[in-house]
């Protein structure tokens, strides 16, 4: 019964076929999208708690949230099994050259030598260990939280802007919270850290570590009033011995323990927001499915409209062919071919269609759209299920038209 012919009497039923074709491939092409894009996001994000250097992250509403960060550090490393407490700032602030105007700037504080072991695997190849930003425990210049000691003024500037602006470890680098120069500090660079640029954008990728305590004094939250923060951060990482971090019984212990010290914050274990995301993961796939199914509706309906204004097409060759005696079993079995094949043909050009529209996105869309295109992750299992899908739903099509071939009047066909 299919016919993919040549002749301006077939154009009709090629224009037909085709469109059918294009339904069901732009039904397929969402589902590819979502599922790839969305499914790629989840494991990145899992992958990078996975890896994380740390297990537990102390963190506080509002912006730098967290008070007194050098002594609830130092009292988080007193407990049992914990190995790191590092607590991190981070504040945009503007640095400039020897000439030039201001280049705003990612600046990250932390302390020297609780900052590294907080690293991941994937992370702490990038960094010098240890870090050269002068006092590692940046007790000095904290002095009991007076903020009177020596400071040490080095800084570390990641690869994109050490490239972007021609700095060299050794130049010096002014560093200030407003784009006005004369409020800004000079710096040492004693270092570079590599940031690829496709991981935070062109922006963050433009990013500074320096001592946590020089960061504070510089955006005016090292000494405050009760109305202002007061040696503030914005978390504390926290690292574990290796059979705490693979035992959760222990793990809990550790998170409670941290969390009677800070009963106003928020006290989170990677291994549990691990586990959130896969079930959220899980809930937004079938989100993903429910709303593709109402576009392979729309296409599976349009096959089978094809599929019946064909029959309808043909009532005199199958009026024939019934007259002849032919089992009903072979009409049907033609039909439910054609819709198999105008329906598998669809879902491999949308299977095709989604991964090229992903590949463009991820080569020049803008900003978040580009880098979860990237993220996307095409497990040729779920697009073989999703062709097989397809496949199965066209019988549902093909029934319709089946039904339809069935009950055409012999007599009036050959009328």
């Amino acid at each position: 019964m299919m016919r993919f012919g040549f002749g301006s009497s077939l154009r009709h039923l090629r224009i037909q076929q085709v469109l059918a074709v294009a339904a069901v491939a732009t039904a397929v092409a969402l589902p590819v999208i979502l599922v790839s894009v969305g499914g790629g996001v989840s494991a990145h994000e899992l992958t990078s708690l996975e890896n994380a250097g740390y297990q537990l992250v102390v963190s506080a509403s509002g912006e730098h949230g967290i008070t007194s960060a050098h002594n609830l550090s130092a009292q988080i490393l007193g407990l049992g099994s914990v190995t790191a407490a590092s607590p991190v700032l981070s504040v945009a602030v503007d640095s400039f050259l020897a000439t030039g105007g201001p280049s705003p700037v990612l600046a990250e504080g932390v302390i020297p030598d609780q900052f590294t072991p907080t690293l991941g695997p994937a992370e702490s190849g990038l960094f010098p260990n240890p870090l050269p930003l002068g006092d590692p425990t940046d007790l000095v210049h904290f002095a009991n939280g007076t903020y009177a000691g020596r400071a040490s003024n080095d800084v570390l500037v990641s690869s994109p802007l050490a490239q972007a602006d021609g700095i060299a470890t050794g130049a010096s680098l002014w560093l200030g919270p407003t784009a006005n120069r004369s409020q800004a500090v000079e710096y040492n660079v004693t270092g570079t850290f590599g940031v690829p640029l496709t991981a935070l954008g062109p922006t963050g990728a433009f990013a500074i570590v320096l001592p946590l305590s020089n960061l504070q004094v510089m955006s005016g939250l090292a000494v405050g009033t009760n109305a202002t923060a007061h040696d503030a951060a914005d978390t504390i990482e926290i690292s574990v011995t290796g059979t705490a971090a693979s035992d959760p019984a222990t793990l809990d212990r550790v998170r409670n323990e941290v969390q009677r010290l800070v009963p106003f914050y928020f006290v989170g274990s990677l291994d549990t927001e691990a586990q959130q995301l896969q079930s959220a993961s899980g809930v937004l796939t079938g989100f993903y499915l429910a709303l593709s199914s109402v576009a392979l509706t729309v296409g599976l309906l349009f096959l089978a409209l094809v599929l019946v204004r064909r029959v309808e097409s043909d009532r005199r060759s199958i009026g024939i062919r019934r007259a002849l005696g032919l089992p009903r079993r072979w009409i049907a079995r033609e039909i439910v071919g054609d819709g198999l094949t105008l329906a598998v043909l669809g879902a491999v050009f949308g299977v095709g269609g989604g991964y090229a529209i992903v590949e463009v996105l991820a080569a020049w869309g803008s900003g978040d759209v580009r880098l979860a295109a990237q993220w996307a992750i095409f497990d040729p299992g779920t697009l073989l299920a999703i062709v097989v899908g397809i496949a199965a739903l066209s019988l549902l099509a093909s029934a319709v038209a089946t039904r339809a071939a069935l009950r055409v009047d012999i007599t009036e066909a050959l009328r």
